[in-house]
């Protein structure tokens, strides 16, 4: 497999280990992203894909065995690269089958998804892949705002994202979702946060990311969109949260992106982050003319 670019993987999989059967990114499109900026999107087929998941189970079985541990015992598997989803049923079905042959301890297998990908697949198909141990899928809804989602030229809109996640769900698929606070700008910032809560509140993901927009130099938008303040930035996340209703969803805002990591479980911990949050915009320590210190690295 042609891996010299960074693979990516989500912070939960951090302890999981990493396949990658294909390179970049199907859609490749949005003005907001940088991670596959520069990588042609290509998977090499089946053959290939089935030869790299062999060659990573032997180097697992190597390197367990000289630990002790026997042959290969992963119980977490990632797929990479971006939107593996994206690949047809029959492909993913065959490489599911595999995995699960290869590595029999395996309890669980995920990958990036969009909507479009998992609208692609029947609710039959989805039920199949289940099956052969898909667990997690992550999307990025990023805005519930169409127009913030035609502005950043996301492939799905809100209702299509909304449809996919709830389809995955009612099959027992497991969605982790992401959204980007800051995504629509200064004048867009509340239209963003309460059509993003409304999204979220139909979809219902079990697990609920959000992240600070922060723009780099390899994304489209970097030289003319200006990013919000901190205090403002806080004052959306707050607007977000205050929205949700959400009935069993753990959230985190704890990516280095962040102003302030948060982390809680809907409903139950909801007023004890908005009473968080709003000491923190009473505090005066937000910078309200910048985004403040960004992260060396994201």
């Amino acid at each position: 497999m042609t891996n010299s670019h960074t693979l990516f993987r989500p912070p939960g999989e951090a302890d999981s280990l990493i396949i990658r059967v294909a390179d970049g990114c199907p859609w490749n499109g949005c003005r907001f992203c940088g991670m596959y900026k520069g990588v042609k999107y290509h998977f090499q087929g089946l053959e290939n894909a089935e030869r790299e998941i062999s060659r990573v189970a032997r180097l697992h079985s190597q390197a367990a065995g000289k630990a002790g541990k026997g042959g290969p015992d992963a119980h977490r598997i990632f797929l990479a690269d971006g939107d593996v989803m994206h690949l047809d049923f029959q492909t993913l079905e065959k490489m599911l089958t595999l995995i699960n042959h290869t590595f029999q301890s395996v309890v669980r297998i995920s990958v990036y998804a969009n909507g479009t990908s998992i609208l692609a697949k029947t609710d039959d198909e989805l039920r199949r892949l289940k099956e052969l141990k898909l667990n997690t899928l992550y999307m990025g809804l990023e805005s519930g705002d169409e127009q913030t989602l035609k502005e950043m030229n996301k492939q799905e809109t809100a209702e299509n994202t909304i449809e996919a996640g709830q389809r995955a769900q009612a099959v027992g698929l497991r969605m982790s979702v992401m959204v980007l606070i800051g995504l629509a700008g200064e004048q867009g910032s509340s239209r963003h946060a309460q059509a993003t809560a409304r999204v979220l509140n139909e979809m219902q993901p079990r697990l609920l990311s959000a992240l600070r927009l922060v723009t780099t130099p390899n994304t489209p938008i970097y030289k003319n969109f200006k990013m919000i303040t901190e205090h403002q930035a806080v004052a959306e996340t707050r607007e977000l949260i205050a929205g949700l209703e959400l009935e069993q969803t753990v959230f985190r805002a704890d990516h280095s992106s962040n102003i302030i990591p948060l982390e809680g479980r809907f409903p139950k911990d909801k007023q004890r982050l908005l009473t968080q949050l709003d000491a923190l915009l009473a505090s005066g320590r937000l910078d309200k003319k910048s985004p403040g210190r960004l992260p060396w690295s994201l």
